[in-house]
């Protein structure tokens, strides 16, 4: 047996004096020790200088607050009580932060009012920052831009709903529209202890006809509810953004996934380059919006973004949510060129007919022509609309008059104003080029999305108000795009070092043959000699 000397014993004792310092204690390679060296966020100080007074009390620095909201993304950690407790135990994140083991970190209400007393704009301005620093590292091309969206649950409940109604008329449109399932009567909603919502979010904007064809999906959703085995749930009712509103949170809406329950949420809409998939631009919209409406302020705030840096954009990848004729026509004003799939509801033209674009016409199975008559707009779509008519003269007598008239008496074919903005996309998605963008859409920016929402903070909003939303969103992305630039930069680093070490040894071994071809040639010589 090996002696390896006397048994050791370690017996704790708090002293009174201690040399200590984080730097010598967090390693050169730490993630926040990177971080602190390539982050620099000292031009917020002249920027937030006007939300702070010139007497009183110290407030949180600004640096420190934006930190703090970074490291709460990067640790996935929403909750700023959590976040402040959790960095109080991280001698990496303290070095970060700037602060000592002895020193006191900010209250969590501190961080909480803060991000409340900054407008949206330095959040924009930071998350700015840190996309210029991707650029520099040459992480971002620019060239092609792939936007997607996703649910964010908001902070509130579906049972504080409220409706959407005038006192007076409370008990009428409750017999009119909403029709209460058994589960309802047994349990009343839970009300909200504050209303935050303004008079016109309190009012119903649904039509007479709306408000139809609400009654009968009420109708049947209290019947499916009340068969369903465990419909004492909270969730059993039906509501609407027409008729419902949040008091806790007004600006969430209620939205619905396939598969998924219904809660009030935010949409996050994002945009992501395809080089490294770094996101360029990030925002909080109402959740019952379509993606198709928020195209144009996504590509006003991109494009300048990227021109500002530098950079050219040429190609927008999306999928079919964001399809839309005037989204076609908007972007080839931009010069982009859009690969959106059309929606299966798009139809160049009734089948068998063919058009003349020199005369702006339909042509017939028979010949005959249908021509353009007026442009209008779709009161039901909200959509521009051509209409190509033909008289009652010209189908008379026609063999398919019963199979292509019907019950009217002339042919009229309604089409979207856009179709030829249409038919060049379409031709751009069917193309092998459109296939490809295509994969790289899935293969670009869902990834993202699902970092984002399951690792980053951002599956639930923990703020009120879509503004304080936005804020959390853009702080989300920076975080992210602050990962994608380390890992970037280390992995370049060491590749440099390899290519040196690479450089070093082939350098060594041609001063080593050269050498022995020197010890060969004067070996010959004496032999000559």
């Amino acid at each position: 047996m090996v002696s390896l000397g006397m048994q050791g014993k370690k017996e704790y004792q708090e002293k009174l004096f201690t040399d200590f310092r984080l730097s010598d204690r967090v390693p050169e390679g730490n993630f926040y020790r990177r971080l602190k060296g390539a982050l620099d966020l000292d031009f917020l100080y002249p920027r937030t200088k006007r939300f702070y007074g010139d007497s009183g009390q110290k407030r949180i620095d600004p640096v420190v607050f934006f930190k703090l909201c970074l490291v709460g993304y990067l640790e996935n950690i929403p909750s700023d009580r959590r976040l402040v407790a959790h960095c109080g135990m991280r001698l990496d994140i303290l070095l970060f932060l700037g602060y000592g083991i002895d020193e006191e970190l900010p209250w969590h209400s501190t961080v909480s009012r803060t991000r409340q007393l900054f407008p949206e704009s330095v959040f924009e301005e930071v998350f700015a920052k840190v996309f210029s620093l991707c650029v520099e590292s040459g992480l971002v091309s620019g060239h092609t831009q792939v936007m997607d969206s996703a649910p964010v649950k908001a902070n509130a409940s579906m049972d504080s709903l409220e409706l959407k109604v005038p006192e007076e008329e409370l008990e009428t449109h409750l017999r009119r529209v909403r029709h209460i399932s058994a589960t309802d009567r047994e349990k009343p909603l839970r009300k909200s202890k504050t209303d935050r919502s303004k008079a016109d979010q309190r009012r119903i904007t649904a039509n007479e006809q709306e408000l139809k064809a609400l009654k009968g999906r009420n109708r049947k959703w209290a019947k499916e509810q009340d068969q369903r085995p465990g419909s004492g749930n909270k969730g059993s009712k039906y509501t609407s953004n027409k008729t419902h509103y949040s008091p806790t949170d007004p600006d969430a809406r209620i939205s619905v996934k396939p598969g998924k329950a219904r809660k009030l949420n935010y949409t996050a809409q994002l945009t992501v380059d395809t080089a490294n998939h770094v996101i360029t631009d990030i925002g909080a919209y109402h959740a019952d919006g379509k993606d198709n409406q928020h195209l144009p302020d996504m590509v006003k705030r991109v494009g300048p973004r990227l021109w500002k840096e530098g950079l050219g954009w040429e190609n927008v990848v999306a999928d079919t949510g964001y399809s839309s004729g005037e989204n076609y026509a908007f972007l080839e004003q931009c010069g982009l060129k859009s690969f959106i799939p059309s929606h299966g509801t798009y139809k160049g033209g009734p089948e068998g007919f063919v058009y003349d674009k020199a005369r702006d016409c339909f042509i017939c199975p028979k010949g005959k022509s249908i021509w353009f008559k007026k442009v209008f707009l779709d009161h039901r779509t909200k959509t521009k609309k051509k209409e190509y008519r033909a008289s009652k003269k010209v189908c008379l007598g026609c063999p398919l008059r019963g199979t292509c008239l019907g019950k009217s008496q002339e042919k009229r074919i309604c089409l979207t104003y856009y179709r030829e903005e249409y038919e060049r996309n379409n031709k751009r998605v069917n193309s092998p080029q459109g296939r490809y963008m295509k994969a790289k859409r899935q293969s670009t920016v869902e990834p993202v999305l699902g970092t984002l929402t399951q690792f980053m903070g951002m599956g639930k909003v923990y703020t009120l108000g879509i503004r304080q939303a936005n804020k959390c969103m853009q702080m989300a992305a920076t975080a992210y795009n602050l990962k994608k630039l380390l890992k970037y930069t280390l992995k370049k680093a060491r590749s440099a070092a390899k290519s040196l070490s690479r450089d070093f040894f082939g350098l060594n071994g041609m001063v080593t043959a050269t050498l022995r071809l020197c010890d060969h040639l004067s070996l010959v010589k004496r032999k000559l000699v």
